[in-house]
């Protein structure tokens, strides 16, 4: 079945197989946010086994990442064109392969040209995933419930990943952590041709060729500099790749104002919403990633948690998430303002942040109470934001849409990296004594390994002051988040008012009886 229209229809009710079909679309959705995080406690069987040089490790973790974020617009541009369906199971058979290429990879270069192919397949099946929840639930209301299911798998699946990785590694060996794709993918293979329907832009025009290296050009150097920032400062040497990324980011917006077919339609920010949605989104991966920069480093480094006790810990935030999409959902489809909604959500998650600004070094139950706060009020931001966006995107044109909001996150996240973690590693320097070694002044774990060298009294001391040092930046990261959320609150309440309100029948039947 090929589905081309563009208007949604009140009466078209989702059925038992719609259902099936998105439970089917949540297993490569479920893998593919896993593998951001996948490699957590894998990178160390790693090292030992393949012993790649410090550039080489670096490039097995963030390669994925990179090629998943340069691609995502070109991918679902393409999905538009060949059809949806047909780019997620190529995507699914590529991701599958790669998988199994890097499970038993015996060399450093195999492993980081299997973790390229594993972006290349996972740009494929993120905006085809939502593109498909976009043609298959055409009743606003049951798209809703369909996109808040999605948000709350994608936020889920990175906490998972690393917890999976732990368990995995502790009990077979490192490759292990790529086979676990295999059967999900495999079933994706055999279920999608029979319960999804296939769906393509009727009319796309040429595919426009210019448009991936430009989109390519300006996305890698940007998402490049963002990540390395919080870690190496302002230095020259990632701000000038975000300056030539910002550059062709303006010639590649240039490119879709004039092209005769682009690859992201500039018609779809004239639909009333689409641009607060994407613009709002980015900053709520902002505050998301932003947070976790600090959070895991705290549960492991400052109260000395192993890495897989850190892991289990971390999970506990994860059981109100789970609450907060359908709870955001139901309030906008009985009649509540989405822009208050979207406006309580940013509240919410301002609070987790400042929860985080009262944390001591000793905190851990607040420190996950923050933790599910925040990301409680986050998710109900995305879930709205997401069914916002792609309500108002043409059908047509729902790869592109779901891309574009994608790439936002990407962009957010490394974003959130390098601002919020730009002050809490100067305030962290800041608070070091002037007589710790030069090394302890570096980073939390930098002190650390100095204490571990020193004497006794000494080496406890500096553990000391560097935890307390690292606490005072997370707290000034903290105020700095909940600065931004506070801003993007006022500016979800001016900017989405009215927009996309609705009730379903029975709500709108208890208003009349009420009346």
């Amino acid at each position: 079945m090929t589905n081309s229209t563009s208007n949604d229809s009140p009466g078209g009710r989702a059925g038992r197989r719609e259902w099936t079909a998105l439970c089917v679309l949540m297993l490569p959705l479920l893998l593919v946010s896993m593998d951001v995080s996948v490699l957590y406690f894998a990178i160390p069987a790693i090292s030992a086994d393949l012993e790649p040089s410090g550039t080489q490790q670096l490039w097995i973790f963030d390669i994925y990442a990179f090629v998943l974020a340069g691609l995502l617009m070109t991918m679902g541009s393409l999905g538009d064109r060949i059809g949806r369906r047909r780019l997620l199971l190529i995507g699914a058979a590529a991701f599958g392969a790669a998988s199994l290429v890097a499970a038993y990879a015996n060399s450093a270069e195999t492993l980081i040209a299997a973790r390229a192919v594993l972006g290349i397949g996972g740009a494929t099946l993120m905006p085809s995933t939502m593109a498909l929840v976009r043609t298959m639930f055409t009743d606003p209301a049951e798209r809703a419930k369909a996109i808040g299911i999605w948000s709350g798998v994608m936020t889920g699946g990175i906490a998972l990943g690393s917890v999976l990785s732990g368990v995995l590694v502790q009990y077979f060996w490192w490759g292990s952590v790529f086979l676990v794709n295999l059967p999900a993918m495999a079933l994706l293979l055999l279920l999608g041709p029979v319960l999804l329907p296939e769906s393509r832009n009727p009319e796309p025009g040429r595919f426009d060729l210019l448009s991936v290296p430009l989109s390519m050009a300006a996305v890698l150097p940007v998402v490049y500099g963002l990540k390395e920032i919080p870690s190496e400062g302002w230095h020259p040497r990632y701000v000038v790749p975000i300056t030539v990324g910002l550059l062709f980011a303006v010639l590649f917006v240039h490119r879709q104002r004039t092209a005769a077919s682009p690859m992201i339609s500039p018609a779809l920010f004239r639909g009333r919403g689409f641009a607060p949605a994407v613009v709002l989104n980015l900053v709520s991966s902002l505050a998301m990633l932003g947070s976790a920069f600090f959070t895991t480093q705290y549960l492991q480094s400052v109260l000395d948690k192993s890495a897989m006790e850190a892991a289990l810990w971390a999970l506990l935030p994860s059981v109100p998430i789970g609450m907060a999409a359908p709870a955001a959902t139901a309030l906008v489809q009985r009649g509540v303002d989405r822009a208050h909604v979207v406006t309580a959500g940013f509240a919410v998650a301002a609070a987790g942040y400042g929860m985080l600004a009262l944390t001591g070094t000793d905190s851990l139950w607040l420190v996950l109470a923050a933790c599910g706060v925040l990301a409680s009020g986050i998710v109900m931001v995305m879930s709205q934001m997401t069914d916002l966006a792609m309500g108002t995107a043409p059908v047509e044109q729902a790869g592109a849409a779901s891309s574009l909001l994608e790439t936002g996150q990407e962009f957010g996240g490394a974003l959130g990296m390098a601002v919020l973690g730009s002050i809490g590693t100067a305030l962290y320097r800041h608070e070091m004594p002037a007589s710790a070694p030069a090394e302890a002044h570096e980073t939390l774990g930098g002190a650390l390994a100095v204490a571990g060298r020193l004497p006794g009294r000494t080496g406890d001391a500096l553990a000391t002051a560097a935890r307390e040092a690292f606490t005072t930046g997370m707290h000034g990261a903290a105020i700095a988040g909940a600065a931004v959320l506070a801003l993007a609150a006022v500016a979800a309440a001016v900017t989405l008012r009215g927009i996309g309100t609705r009730r379903t029948p029975a709500a709108t039947a208890e208003v009349e009886t009420a009346a």
